[in-house]
């Protein structure tokens, strides 16, 4: 539409185009809503039927609901959590922009910790200033090589991403537990497979430390809302987004508008295996302090939930890597206070990705929370026919 166009165009018009229709106010929201509702609603149906009295079951989901929200003690575990899951959530939503499905973000973020970790103890003496940024950018890196070895891969071979990404999580999987037992990176005087400890420099800083120096939250957390941000204005503000947004939409009519979708896949890959990389950075210079084997806790595939909670938008996955969080650390108070298993958990999680990955379970078994819209009436013919049905 030209500029003139759009001048005579009503206000009112473009206010209505720019709105969201109720498809996407559904899909985005009312979906994701009721299936965390349902999830929850199953979950407490299953600890009925596993022998678990109604009381209990009720003292569950409070306590459910009091360790993730109810304290600042529960807050802090909650974003402690969710930082993680929010860094490898984007680079993982970041791929299906593309229409890449990343499955290694696990791998990546063990070689971003690694990474991290080996910065963090050999460049120990160096101010905190160039000491943390230095640790964080080799995690980038690390994580970024790893991602980029698979859209390589799949650039220059076909070789599909999933296939590729699992067989790179299990390389990272036994190359920490090969670096752990080295004596590059074990501890002096330890025989198990433990890391050393990062020089203080090298962490990241306690939020809340001047409150409570028991609270964990830290400065990974700022990090994460940066990336958010900062993927947000990739994706939807640059030639970059759009490219790796075309490219996952339709490869074939990306190429022939001009878009080089392989170096697409390659810089997506790599982009997606940096947040990654952050991810696993995050974990050792925030909380572990040190890495041990499988020390990312298989958070890479829990990441994979929340990109698709959070529909692969930046501020989606935001939210989802909260929720996740919220449940990750109310479920260590669920089984303290209750007794019941922070299994439960797990499952309400899968329930939810579950209900998410296929609508149509939502819409048709609870059918009152998505009222039948009626339909529009029938455009009338813009021009006229003759009796034979032919247009003059």
């Amino acid at each position: 539409m030209s500029t003139i166009d759009r001048r005579q165009e009503p206000a009112d018009a473009r206010g209505r185009r720019a709105a969201p229709s109720r498809d996407e106010v559904e899909s985005l929201v009312l979906v994701p809503l009721v299936a965390i509702l349902a999830a929850l609603a199953l979950g407490a149906i299953g600890m009925l039927a596993t022998g678990v009295d109604l009381p209990t079951t009720g003292r569950a989901l409070a306590a459910l609901a009091a360790g993730s929200v109810g304290s600042v003690g529960a807050l802090s575990e909650t974003l402690t959590a969710a930082a993680p899951l929010t860094l490898a959530g984007l680079g993982i939503a970041l791929g299906f922009r593309a229409g890449l499905f990343n499955i290694g973000a696990e791998g990546q973020m063990l070689v971003g910790g690694m990474a991290a970790v080996l910065v963090g103890f050999a460049a120990a003496g160096l101010p905190a200033w160039i000491h943390l940024p230095l640790a964080l950018a080799a995690a980038m890196a690390a994580g970024g090589l790893w991602g980029g070895v698979a859209g390589w891969l799949r650039a220059a071979t076909g070789a599909h991403e999933v296939i590729s990404t699992i067989m790179l999580n299990f390389v990272a999987l036994r190359l920490v537990d090969y670096l752990l037992r080295s004596g590059l990176f074990r501890s002096p005087g330890r025989s198990d497979p433990v890391s050393q400890s990062i020089a203080p420099s090298a962490e990241l800083p306690r939020l809340l430390a001047w409150l409570d120096p028991n609270l964990r939250v830290h400065a990974g957390v700022l990090l994460a809302l940066a990336m958010v941000v900062l993927m947000s204005w990739l994706l939807f503000r640059t030639k970059l987004g759009f490219e790796f947004r075309a490219a996952g939409a339709s490869p074939s009519a990306a190429h022939y508008a001009g878009i080089r979708t392989g170096a697409a896949i390659v810089a997506a890959m790599t982009l997606a295996g940096a947040l990654a990389g952050l991810a696993g950075a995050n974990q050792i210079l925030g909380v572990l302090g040190r890495a041990t084997p499988a020390f990312s806790s298989n958070l890479g595939f829990t990441a994979i939930a929340v990109a698709l909670l959070g529909r692969s938008h930046p501020v989606g996955v935001l939210l989802a890597g909260l929720l996740f969080g919220a449940l990750e650390a109310g479920g260590r108070q669920m089984q303290v206070s209750a007794g019941v298993s922070v299994d439960l958990v797990a499952i309400i999680q899968a329930l939810i990705v579950a209900f998410i990955a296929a609508p149509v379970i939502v819409r048709t078994a609870l059918g009152w929370a998505f009222p039948a819209r009626p339909r529009p009436p029938v455009a009338a013919a813009r021009h006229p026919i003759d009796r034979n049905g032919a247009v003059p």
